[in-house]
């Protein structure tokens, strides 16, 4: 998990049931994968379900920068300029190894 702290709810709280219904159906696509997988399903069809998982996830993840630029990021912007800098470079990091993954 992260050292991370924050006063008060994250970006995502409002939206935390959506999120665990996306989570819980992208878990169920995996394993499906793995259902696929063990039943000797043909391999462009097995990708064609990778790629919908990756496609899910990459939704998720988007939605999450934006709700953490929305609320952690302003609200540390506000109580200081430092704590704000501190926020946009761990969100840049954050894209950053989505970007690459």
């Amino acid at each position: 998990m992260s050292e991370h702290t924050h006063d008060g709810p994250y970006g995502y709280a409002s939206d935390k049931e959506a999120y665990l219904r996306r989570m819980r159906r992208i878990e169920g696509q995996v394993r499906g994968i793995a259902r696929m997988i063990d039943e000797d399903v043909y391999c462009i069809d097995i990708l064609t379900q990778v790629s919908a998982v990756k496609s899910a996830l990459q939704a998720v993840s988007l939605a999450l920068v934006e709700d953490h630029l929305g609320h952690c990021v302003v609200d540390a912007a506000r109580q200081s300029p430092d704590a704000g800098a501190e926020k946009v470079r761990e969100a840049a990091d954050a894209i950053g190894r989505l970007v690459r993954s």
